[in-house]
């Protein structure tokens, strides 16, 4: 006989979590299936590298979900099943090949003096956009906490109408189209803050010249500067086990290991899932598919041509390679030790720098000159690793799933098993110029490239770890596909989740928590 569920979800990620736990809330009973052997997708952390040290596996910033909606209402549930986080008051700074730095933090002063010893005017620039945020937040978090269908995108264009008024509306729209080298460069003059802000693009597929990246750069820059960065005490994992436990404290099931073969159906409705080991799960009011649109059509068989040509053209980003280093130390930064304090140092030298390893790694090139974010976790959650050690998140941005070549000229190997070590070895050295010394005090690492990735979680594919580009073509409204922003699908009872659904990637927990929200009508 087969199990019944209210609700059955495919995937234990984050975003199908927090969608199980609302909908156990409101006394759904809700079983989630997931292919790996621990549930959280890129969300989680073990001992990669050494015995003792605990490494973020893929994501590290947790600021999204500590400030999410989904954790207002069900933060202090998690809290007594063991989420608990830390502050970061520095989140993010970058280092230069002048020898050079400049940094974010929550202490005004430091932002300020790291600002004016580049440029005068660009502190002053920074001054007037820390005192115009409050007043510019509830219109860029109202647009990406809104649902995305007509009606409610029609009443927050009307709030900020009201708000902003005609040129203030104007304004505002074309920021949100600008791309992040239209806005900086409009804003600031020095090209080191430029591109300390730039960075931030390239965590969601924005290269500088990217339309509609503009506003990431400045929700980056100004939330690090207001509310600093948040970190999973003892790992990012930290709420993926809170969320589990939960579920299973409300009767819900969570399994590992279980592989979904296909959804089943009658006619034009999902009435629930094939196991591979052939077990028959049926679900009475949704199935929940918290997969990448490429991998839903293969579960369910043809649907509508137009969805499921949507589904299948679906454009990932591209991938990123992940390099866990278990440390003696931290790096000597040939900027200044105060970088030590920082959560993220970024290593990207400019803008230009910026778009040119996107196209290299868009046309299938090994960058030659990748940029680098070098987490310091164990700076802020010393118990990551043994006393006196530390742990280095280095992600390695941008890098192709498929290999065309070297944009160097430098690694013959087109296979990642042939290329990961030369590739993470020029990585490493672009570490080790801004820090000397840093291989020295390397104890182990653990190289996990675009391919392992998706080899790890089938929804990165290509080692994006963003589940697709959030171009304007493919993001709001058109996230994954017209009329499917709010992650329905043709068949009845059958929805689609996860970063690939709008709001997109990021912790926040959008996608799952403004499905189950709809899902259960509150």
């Amino acid at each position: 006989m087969a199990d019944t569920f209210d609700a059955v979800l495919i995937g234990a990620g984050h975003n199908t979590l927090a969608a199980a736990l609302h909908l156990a809330a409101k006394d759904w009973r809700v079983g989630l299936f997931e292919q790996a052997g621990v549930a959280g997708g890129a969300v989680k952390t073990g001992e990669y590298t050494l015995p003792g040290f605990r490494h973020d596996w893929a994501a590290m910033n947790l600021s999204l979900f500590a400030g999410s909606a989904f954790f207002k209402a069900h933060g202090a549930e998690l809290a007594r099943h063991g989420c608990e986080f830390v502050p970061v008051d520095r989140p993010f700074a970058s280092a230069f090949p002048d020898g050079k730095w400049a940094g974010v933090s929550t202490h005004p002063g430091e932002t300020l003096a790291a600002f004016r010893a580049l440029s005068p005017r660009d502190a002053q620039s920074w001054e007037t956009l820390v005192a115009q945020f409050p007043q510019e937040a509830p219109h860029l978090f109202g647009l990406l906490g809104s649902e995305m269908k007509l009606r409610s995108l029609a009443s927050f264009l009307f709030r900020t109408w009201r708000a902003k008024g005609a040129g203030g509306s104007l304004d505002f729209a074309r920021f949100l189209v600008s791309s992040p080298r239209a806005w900086l460069e409009q804003t600031f003059e020095h090209p080191h803050i430029r591109a300390l802000l730039g960075a931030w693009g390239m965590h969601l597929d924005f290269a500088p010249d990217i339309a509609g990246g503009a506003m990431f750069p400045y929700l980056e820059g100004m939330a690090g500067q207001a509310f600093g960065m948040v970190l999973g005490k003892g790992g990012a994992g930290v709420i993926v086990k809170a969320m589990v436990a939960a579920i299973t404290a409300r009767g819900g099931v969570v399994e590992t290991g279980a592989s979904v073969t296909r959804i089943l159906r009658d006619g034009s409705r999902a009435t629930g899932i094939e196991l591979a080991d052939g077990r028959r799960v049926t679900a009475t009011r949704a199935v929940i598919a918290g997969v990448a649109p490429r991998a839903l059509t293969r579960l369910t068989g043809d649907t509508t041509p137009a969805f499921d040509r949507s589904m299948e053209t679906f454009r990932h980003a591209p991938g990123t390679m992940m390099i866990h280093l278990a440390m003696d130390g931290l790096p000597d930064w040939r900027a200044g030790a105060q970088l030590q304090r920082y959560a993220y140092v970024h290593l990207g030298a400019s803008l230009d720098q910026m778009a040119r390893t996107y196209a290299q790694a868009q046309a299938g090139l090994l960058p030659d000159e990748p940029i680098l974010v070098v987490g310091q976790p164990t700076v802020f959650d010393p118990a990551r690793a043994p006393a006196g050690k530390h742990v280095l998140w280095v992600q390695v941005r941008m890098a192709p799933g498929t290999i065309a070549g070297d944009a160097k000229g430098e690694i013959a190997a087109t296979d990642w098993t042939a290329a990961a070590d030369p590739f993470a070895d020029r990585a490493l050295a672009i570490l080790e110029a801004h820090a000397p010394g840093t291989g020295a005090k390397i104890l182990a690492r653990r190289i996990v490239t675009p391919a392992g990735l998706e080899a790890e979680n089938p929804n990165l594919i290509g080692g994006d770890q963003v589940c697709g580009s959030h171009h304007l073509s493919q993001h709001f409204l058109f996230r994954p596909a017209r009329g499917h922003a709010d992650g329905s699908t043709p068949l009845a009872g059958l929805h689609l989740t996860g970063a690939a659904v709008w709001p997109g990637a990021g912790t926040g927990a959008g996608p799952g928590y403004l499905l189950a929200q709809k899902l259960a009508g509150t």
